[in-house]
């Protein structure tokens, strides 16, 4: 693990129908082992309150400062869990965040800003989120917002492989993060 994680516990909160093998989530928890995966009881049914609570038991398990990879789907469970209950998480990466009022869920979700670092990462074709909806969504939580060109849903489809940037991004919010528990 990079050492700039080795302070964290790394949650994986993928989308609907999980993350397949080839998915850069998967592909990063073969990678760092330590990264846990938070698991949902029906993959193919975005709930956000169950999925959020399930975001919720994953957290409790630990106490250490922890950072959650989130992707699509994954991202409004884990936006709306912190939102709630900000203790114990040190930063977010959130990844192709699906559009809330596809789900008809916007107004479960904080519309201020997140208690913790933040990063959403967009792209400019993505089938369940409108880039300029997904960089209204950024501001509105206080993310830092990165754009990453034409990659899709940023899933297995996309070909990323281990996709070092969001590696780099992941790095740089546990940089973020440290910076910002070193402030108290």
């Amino acid at each position: 693990m990079p050492a700039q994680l080795s302070p964290y516990r790394v949650l994986v909160a993928p989308g609907l129908d999980n993350s397949g093998p080839d998915h850069w989530q998967s592909r990063w928890q073969r990678l760092y082992p330590a990264f846990q995966r938070i698991e949902q009881r029906d993959w193919s049914h975005p709930d956000l309150p169950a999925w959020s609570g399930r975001v919720d038991a994953a957290r409790q398990v630990e106490r250490k400062p922890t950072l959650i990879v989130a992707h699509s789907f994954g991202c409004l469970a884990s936006v709306r869990s912190v939102a709630q209950d900000p203790e114990h998480v040190a930063g977010l990466l959130l990844v192709a965040p699906a559009d809330p009022d596809k789900f008809g869920v916007a107004d479960l979700l904080p519309h201020g800003e997140l208690p913790c670092p933040s990063i959403v990462i967009a792209s400019s074709n993505d089938p369940w989120m409108p880039l300029e909806r997904a960089r209204a969504w950024a501001g509105r939580w206080g993310a830092t917002f990165v754009e990453v060109g034409e990659l899709g849903h940023i899933n297995a489809e996309s070909g990323l492989g281990d996709w070092l940037f969001g590696q780099q991004q992941l790095q740089s919010l546990a940089e973020r993060a440290h910076n910002a528990l070193s402030a108290y």
